[in-house]
């Protein structure tokens, strides 16, 4: 009881439905948390080819966005079709057929299982960058925030809907008024450069002349593909607009509208920010970080917010620890979305036969509390 609280009766499940303000960080903190890490994987892969590769992030960005906002337009029809919450699996089972849906669900099933890890290490990650001295904890601290997920979730879904409510929108307030500021900065002429501008990029073999020729064309691709991480989590919608208050079609849509547009906003904004600073962001910054020509040394990267708040706000400031403290916290509750799709989808599974009927039953505080345990652990 005192992990779980009190339980509700059946006839109380209308009062765990969501409204659509506190449905947004309860299904839409995944993809607004993919703007975290997206930014990070594209200038990861680029760099590989050096300097002048790099500028070209604002581009693949835009064709991201392009196919994002697709996407979304696509669930937006979905959810009117397909309100019941089996989402994908339900319309490649209806349409393609039972082998098909199984596919689709599986697939789900694992991708949300993994949305946690990612989430929680990239969030232990940031953590670290705060507070330096718990660096090599990284995996005791994301597995400690599993299970404190775990525990917030079976106390209900409009219980931990509106606990991450505020960390979910302060999120979005630091990182889109970073943006802002930043190419305010920018057209006052008053932007500095990011820490890690005044470094050379050593190429990969093969990628010397940039992106010249099939392997640049690959690359590019890649880079493409990395940043396509900012697409996750835009089907989690589909599957819980059983949990939206009536009319849940139309809410849910409009959830979706709100997701794509924010998603795209802070995509853009990081990505354009980061050019003008000129960020630099490699997988091993020992030997791919040139000063003078030689290797950098004792260099601590940062992620690329982590990067763009110190350049715009100065290392330190307040502004600085609001922007990484809440990225940090989004990247927590990207694993929550998670933790609300998986149970649905597993219960429509179990209700159709292909997983046990355990994960039907709701527990005390009516949600999947079966689907959440096994997710968690």
């Amino acid at each position: 009881r005192i992990l779980v609280g009190r339980p509700y009766g059946n006839e109380q499940l209308s009062r765990t439905l969501l409204r659509k303000r506190v449905a947004l960080p309860v299904y839409a903190s995944d993809a607004l948390s993919s703007a975290a890490y997206a930014p990070d994987e594209i200038l990861l892969t680029l760099a590989l080819a050096g300097v002048a590769a790099v500028t070209l992030s604002p581009w693949v960005g835009l064709a991201v966005i392009v196919v994002l906002l697709t996407v979304v337009a696509s669930y937006r029809q979905n959810v009117h079709a397909y309100p019941s919450g089996g989402g994908d699996y339900e319309i490649a089972s209806e349409n393609l057929g039972r082998r098909a849906g199984l596919t689709v669900g599986s697939a789900l099933l694992v991708d949300y299982v993994l949305t946690v890890a990612v989430s929680m290490s990239s969030a232990a990650q940031y953590l670290v960058t705060a507070v330096p001295v718990l660096h090599g904890q990284q995996g005791l601290l994301a597995a400690a925030g599993v299970i404190i997920l775990m525990l917030v979730n079976l106390r209900g879904v409009k219980e931990a809907g509106s606990l991450f409510a505020v960390p979910t929108y302060l999120f979005l307030v630091s990182v889109l008024g970073m943006c802002a500021v930043g190419l305010f900065q920018a057209a006052t002429g008053s932007l500095a450069q990011a820490p890690s501008a005044g470094f050379e990029l050593r190429p990969e073999a093969g990628l010397d002349a940039g992106l010249t020729g099939l392997a640049g064309a690959f690359l590019l691709l890649r880079a493409f593909s990395s940043d396509a991480a900012a697409l996750t989590g835009v089907e989690a919608i589909s599957n819980g607009v059983p949990t939206f208050r009536k009319p849940k079609s139309r809410n849910a849509a409009t959830t979706l509208l709100l997701l794509g547009g924010l998603a795209a906003a802070m995509l853009a904004g990081i990505l354009a920010l980061a050019n003008l600073t000129k960020v630099h962001f490699v997988q091993d910054p020992a030997t791919q970080l040139l000063q003078n020509g030689s290797p950098v040394r004792d260099y601590i990267q940062h992620p690329v917010i982590s990067q763009l708040a110190e350049t715009v706000f100065g290392d330190g400031s307040l502004l600085f620890y609001v922007v990484v403290a809440s990225t940090g916290l989004i990247l927590v509750f990207a694993s929550n979305t998670a933790f609300n799709g998986f149970p649905i989808l597993a219960s429509v599974l179990a209700k159709d036969g292909y997983l046990p009927r355990q994960m039907r039953t709701r527990g005390d505080r009516l949600a999947f509390s079966n689907g959440i345990i096994v997710l968690g652990l």
